[in-house]
């Protein structure tokens, strides 16, 4: 039952961040950004969209010092927690 219920919220997360991706690229689109400024911009927009477990659960990675994959797992599975 924990399994669905983390799956269902796994994509449930990743189509709300592939919303904000989408428009984030559509801001970037308006604008005529390109290269570098387009990417950084993305970036910036996207972090800006962020749910608030997201965000609480970057600033958490960030105190522990966490980088790349053992990051990654300590976000995905705080959000699930937070959920």
């Amino acid at each position: 039952m924990r399994y669905l219920i983390a799956l269902v919220a796994t994509a449930f997360i990743s189509n709300i961040a592939f919303a904000a991706d989408a428009s984030c690229e559509d801001k970037a689109a308006e604008k005529k950004l390109a290269g570098a400024a387009k990417s950084s911009f993305i970036k910036k927009c996207t972090a800006d969209n962020a749910s608030p477990a997201q965000a609480a659960c970057d600033a958490q990675a960030k105190e522990k010092k966490l980088a790349g994959a053992a990051k990654n797992s300590f976000v995905k599975k705080c959000v699930a927690d937070a959920k």
